[in-house]
């Protein structure tokens, strides 16, 4: 048989994007309909998420920052268009079935990803299902079908060997892109307004926040020094890192929130977001750290936090012999796992509602968030949370334990170098940052230049041993290029370790350091 014609060759492309692309809309506006819902392209994200390596993870953080969920959507959404060109044009050369077949799986794979979510639900699973419906649709009505020109088509009913050729009516396939392209635009439109009615910043705004029966001490007059490019001691809201696993900031609204308390304890609760605003209070500065800060790095930040004592809910619960583990789970399904002992040890654990005087953003963990001093985030600071189960340090390892990282997180004593910044200076130089030694304080902070004797720094003042504190150190180095390192000691006395180490498994160790050329003055 003679090789039928398969019409210009950008209509393949074109028919794959149009729809893959109208696929992606109409989930869109079903995530806009249905609320609990989420674009396809989030639970696939997230089981890709689960799945990397943490070599590979580690890289991403380092490199993207916290723009590493963008990019990762990004990747999702070039693979998926992809798949969706081959099928077009796979389509459009006759291999209809074979198109269908690849948007099929690709469709599976996207209710495989919500199916392996937690609390999965028929509803999570309608925007992949219509999505890939109407993909497939809009392969089968503007693929080209096979026919014979109309003078062949006597002579072909009784020579087989008159070749067919797949039909291609340009004005027909043109006149559907255009109409499709216009109602997946809408579609899509639509879909992003109508999501917005789940966002909760309408109703955070609303919140009023209890007076706290326990105000934080007062900041020091010296919590702030006066040096040109040192970090400030409160971390603005807007400045405060967000590193987590969900590739969509969740929208938990405090009317369907509640958190419940359960394993090894007497008593079983189940806490409303009324119960705990109506809570005794507490109000304390705390400073958090994410364990893939590396040396120098800025995953860290420090805030007025206001919430509930841990402590206080977990006597209420009545903790029984043995549960030597919290489990804390995010409604992401997210997991940390605490040592008991940290939580009931006098220091200031909270379930947190709000931040710097305002009520938890959603990104920051709206409703309600865990705040440790003293741990690194991934084994305490659990965002979102849903769940407390006590249980036994052996029975269970929580989320990043099992992809290689360690199971208690305690946050390394640490100095950083925030000014000055590299390049050329003249004459007095003010070497300044940040340290901390969180839930032991810090006790000093020393520089040196040039691997020579150590100085004593100034030191910032804090309300408690649980912040990060300011420094500075003036110096008048000779003309020429000089390395500046910095360490911090912890308030018994115990200086940070000299010797390098990566962020895994437990956290990144080291001196920082800083390369200065002091310019001749004049």
């Amino acid at each position: 048989m003679n090789q039928g014609s398969y019409g210009p060759k950008w209509q393949g492309p074109v028919l794959g994007l149009l729809a893959t692309g109208a696929g992606l809309a109409a989930a869109e506006l079903v995530v806009g309909l249905v609320q609990g819902t989420s674009s396809p392209v989030v639970p696939v994200g997230q089981v890709f998420i689960d799945l990397v390596p943490r070599p590979l993870k580690n890289w991403a953080i380092e490199t993207f920052g916290t723009n590493d969920k963008a990019v990762l959507v990004f990747g999702a959404l070039i693979v998926v268009l992809g798949f969706g060109v081959t099928a077009g044009i796979l389509a459009v050369r006759g291999a209809r079935a074979t198109a269908y077949a690849i948007t099929s799986v690709v469709g599976f794979l996207g209710a495989f990803a919500v199916l392996t979510r937690p609390d999965p639900t028929f509803a999570k699973l309608l925007p992949t299902l219509v999505g890939t419906s109407v993909s497939i649709a809009v392969l089968w009505y503007l693929a080209p079908r096979p026919t014979t020109s109309a003078a062949a088509h006597d002579l072909a009913e009784h020579d087989p060997t008159v070749s067919q050729t797949m039909g291609v009516d340009r004005r027909r396939f043109v006149g559907g892109a255009i109409g499709i392209g216009s109602a997946a635009v809408l579609a899509g439109g639509v879909g992003r307004m109508l999501q917005q009615r789940f966002e909760v910043s309408g109703e955070r705004s609303s919140i009023a926040l209890p007076a706290p029966e326990s105000p934080s001490n007062v900041l020091p007059a010296d919590a702030e020094l006066a040096v040109e490019g040192l970090t400030p001691f409160v971390t603005p809201i807007k400045d405060f890192y967000r590193i987590d696993t969900a590739l969509v900031v969740p929208q938990v609204s405090k009317d369907s929130w509640s958190l419940k308390i359960g394993g090894m304890v007497d008593n079983p609760l189940e806490i409303s977001f009324a119960d705990l605003l109506a809570r005794p209070q507490v109000e304390r500065y705390v400073t958090l750290s994410c364990v893939s800060n590396p040396v120098g790095g800025g995953y860290i930040g420090n805030a007025l936090w206001q919430g509930v004592l841990l402590k206080d809910i977990l006597d209420e619960a009545g903790v029984q012999a043995g549960a030597t583990q919290l489990v804390s789970r995010s409604v992401d399904g997210w997991t940390a796992g605490t040592p008991t002992e940290v939580i009931m040890d006098g220091r200031d654990a909270m379930l947190a509602i709000a931040m710097n005087g305002e009520p938890l953003p959603a990104r920051n963990g709206y409703p309600v968030r865990m705040v440790v001093p003293g741990l690194y985030g991934y084994v305490s600071a659990t965002k979102w949370v849903t769940d407390i189960e006590l249980t036994r340090w052996e029975d269970y390892d929580a989320y990043w334990i099992p992809r290689g990282w360690s199971k208690e997180g305690p946050i390394k004593t640490m100095a950083r170098i925030d000014t000055p910044r590299r390049g050329d200076h003249v004459g007095e130089v003010a070497i300044g940052g940040v340290a901390w030694a969180i839930h032991r304080g810090v006790s000093k902070v020393q520089v040196r230049v040039d691997e020579g004797e150590w100085m004593d720094a100034e030191l910032g003042g804090a309300p408690s041993n649980d912040t990060w504190v300011q420094w500075v150190r003036r110096i008048t180095p000779a003309p020429g290029k000089h390395v500046i390192e910095a360490r911090a000691f912890d308030g018994d006395g115990v200086p940070q370790t000299e010797e390098y180490a990566p962020v895994a498994p437990n956290g990144a160790q080291g001196y920082p350091r800083l390369t200065i050329n002091i310019k001749s003055e004049g």
